[in-house]
Order: C-alpha cells, then structure tokens, then sequence
C-alpha cells in the first residue's frame, strides 16, 4: 500500500450511553460537523507523523499507543512498515464527541488496507483499540465513527441504521469541562456493586426511553410525537442523575 486517505466523523449519543455497555440499546449519529482525517504516505522512511487541525495536537499523546496496540493485535511490528501519516483533527479530546473512536477507526482502516485486518474483523478489531480509552468500551463510538450514520445500537446484537421522519433543533453546548470515559464507566459499575438491584432498574429505565425516543422518530411529525420524544430525554437525563452523572458543573451547565 503507497498511500492512504480517509475521513472519520465524531459523534453525539442521542440517548442510551452507559447502559449500552451492558448490551442496552442506544441512537448514535455522526457529528459531520466535526471529524478526524488521516492521511498516509509510503515514503521509504520510518513510521512518523504531523499533527494538523485545531485538535490534531491532541492526539500526540494517543497516536503511537493506539497504533502499537494494533501492532500487537494483528502479530506485527512498526519496524513492518514504512511512511508517514498526517493527522488532522477538529474533535477535542474528552468532550464526548468521539475522538478516541474516530482515531482508533481511522487507525483500523490503515490495518484493514495493509490486509492485517478483515473487513467483518473490523468494527470488533476498532472497538478493542478503544478499550485502551475506556477499559470496557460498548462499541457504539466506533460503530457510528465506522458506519457514519444514525444506529441503533446494541453491543452484541442489533446495529440497525435509523433514518428519523423529523428531527427537532439539535443544539450540542459545550459545558466547559472534559471528562475521561472510563472514570464515568467506573462510577456506573460502582453503583451496580453497591446494589445491583437499583442497577437493573436504571438500565430498564434507559432501555424504555431509548424504545420511546426511537417510536417518537419513527412517525410522522406531531405535537404528541415531540412530547413523547421530550418525556424520553427527560427519563434519560434522570438515569443519568441515578448515576451521579450529572451533578455538579454539568448538572448547572
């Protein structure tokens, strides 16, 4: 392979994050207005890198361990292969919009062209990468970083593209603060150590809102479909309180 060129989008979970994680469903959609691409070039000299873009720089720090990682999972060495990628990226890292998973799909796709991985090995293959990130991810970054479209979404069962009828105004705020994946994943699991009862109930929960929000999509626009749709967020945010996910400066945001 002499050269390589390829675009991933970040992300925005709609409803159902975290308990995807326990095979829960959940709606993903590509963020296009903001996204990773990777360019690379066999030039004869050892693997390098540039970093572009307004959040390229970011990746530093992630790059070479995502890509030795893949080294490691496929039975290769760097010292393989030859050539330079350029890495350009408007996703900022920790907000949840998918920088980890747009880099660790478009450093799949660099193993799948070389023929280290098979395409049906791919989504499994990118989803493992991330769990550098995540320490268990669900796969639903990298699903929609992958397939760049709306999914519905559940680990080890159903990945079904959705095309809703109507959307309201989506508005995605920042609210100041970045957070790690993983440490959120934790205090999840930490509840369902804690009582596993009260878990169950807050997945069953997400579980119907995200089935709700999903009908609510799926018919024709009406003032009862954007109330059910309402109703669904609310539930989801709720999950989220039960967690202890949003308190604090996200909870004022």
């Amino acid at each position: 392979m002499k050269s390589m060129e390829t675009t991933v989008y970040g992300k925005w979970i709609m409803i159902g994050e975290h308990a995807a994680v326990r095979g829960k469903p959940a709606l993903v959609f590509p963020l296009l207005a903001r996204s990773l691409h990777l360019r690379f070039l066999d030039n004869g000299e050892p693997l390098s890198v540039e970093f572009e873009g307004t959040h390229g720089e970011e990746m530093r720090l992630l790059f070479w361990g995502v890509i030795e990682k893949a080294f490691e999972m496929t039975g290769h060495s760097r010292r393989e292969s030859t050539g330079q990628f350029i890495l350009s990226s408007t996703i900022p890292v920790g907000a949840g919009l998918g920088a980890s998973a747009t880099l660790c799909v478009a450093i799949g796709r660099w193993f799948f062209e070389k023929g280290w991985v098979k395409e049906p090995e791919l989504l499994e293959f990118c989803r493992q990468l991330e769990n550098l990130f995540h320490g268990e991810s669900s796969g639903l970054d990298v699903a929609v970083a992958l397939y760049g479209k709306g999914l519905h979404y559940e680990r080890g069962g159903d990945i079904l593209p959705i095309q809703p009828l109507w959307s309201p105004n989506w508005y995605i705020s920042y609210s100041g603060k970045r957070g790690v994946t993983s440490e959120c994943i934790a205090r999840v699991r930490e509840l369902w150590a804690k009582d596993s009862a009260l878990g169950e109930k807050i997945d069953l929960d997400m579980h119907e809102a995200v089935l709700a929000a999903e009908r609510s999509l799926l018919t024709e626009y009406s003032e009862k479909a954007f109330d059910e749709l309402a109703d669904a967020i609310h539930k989801a945010r709720s999950c989220f309180e039960h967690w202890g996910l949003a308190g604090g400066e996200m909870g004022q945001h």
